[in-house]
Order: structure tokens, then sequence, then C-alpha cells
């Protein structure tokens, strides 16, 4: 038996995962920022332009946190209706 939202009925975790793309995004796009200038020969940007950069990972985390959320409520809503 599967437990299923009805419609678009938000599921625990959800917000973090869309949280967590965002911040991902802006991350990807500050490296590609923060890349250019080693290819085009110009001056590199300051290390607070690199700092920026490890919001990939930090995204990623909370991502990840928003996946295990939403596994543990599907977890403890199947065990629920197995009693």
């Amino acid at each position: 038996m599967t437990v299923t939202p009805q419609g678009d009925e938000a599921r625990p975790g959800d917000g973090l995962v869309r949280a967590g793309g965002i911040v991902f995004i802006v991350g990807a796009v500050a490296t590609l920022v923060t890349m250019a200038p080693l290819f085009l020969h110009t001056d590199p940007f300051p290390s607070y332009a690199w700092a920026v950069c490890m919001l990939m990972g930090v995204g990623f985390a909370v991502s990840a946190a928003g996946v295990l959320r939403s596994a543990a409520a599907q977890r403890r809503a199947a065990r629920a209706s197995q009693s």
C-alpha cells in the first residue's frame, strides 16, 4: 500500500528540497562567474566570491535533508496505516 498526497498537497520536506535547489543554482551560477576570469585571462575575483561558490554544497545538503524528511514522513504514514 502506498501513501500519496491528494492533488497539490505539500508533503513534509518539499520546501527544503525547493530551497536547496534554489541555493544550489545560485552557487552554480557563482561558480561559473568566478571561473570565467580564469579562462578569459583577466584578474580573478576576490576570495569572498569564491566563498559564494560553496553554496552549491549547502544547497545539496539542504535538498538531501528535505528528501530524508520526506522519506521519514512516508515511513511513519505507512506504519500508521498498517496499524
